[in-house]
């Protein structure tokens, strides 16, 4: 096997979205007191993957509804996260206006890759949102 197949092989790795990088797992997205996150968002990406998800960040927990994002939020979002059954609707517009697009779980460093219409993608473009996480399943109870 030729020495040069390991590089190529991380290589790839880090040219694939969602894989490696600076952003969090979805699985990771707890806080320490146990509250549900349903999603985070940043206000910097980058063409390499493993510098995006940096600046500052917005942590938003279940059923989170924000029809008007705070202004220094408002069109900053360039990289997001959504954790595990959890789905995040954004739009493009104030009030819930304008272009619509879902986030299911996964992780979004370069939201330039997400088309818009013909023309737009969605980073730099999100000024509302809901982020909702249905209740997980009850766990089953073994017989006695």
């Amino acid at each position: 096997m030729s020495p040069l197949c390991p590089l190529l092989l991380a290589l790839a790795l880090v040219a694939i979205p969602g894989v490696g990088g600076a952003c969090p797992a979805p699985a990771d997205l707890k806080k320490p007191d146990g509250t549900r996150t349903c999603a985070k968002f940043y206000d910097k990406s980058d063409p390499y993957y493993e510098n995006c998800c940096q600046g500052a960040e917005l942590t938003v927990e279940a059923d989170t509804d924000l029809p008007f994002l705070p202004s220094d939020w408002r069109n900053v979002i360039s990289s997001l996260v959504v954790a595990p059954r959890c789905e995040l609707t954004v739009w493009s517009r104030r009030g819930k206006g304008g272009k619509t697009r879902k986030f299911k779980t996964g992780t979004y460093p370069r939201l330039e890759e997400y088309r818009r219409g013909i023309f737009g993608h969605w980073s730099n473009a999100i000024a509302s949102i809901y982020c909702r996480c249905p209740p997980a399943p009850p766990t089953p109870h073994p017989c006695h």
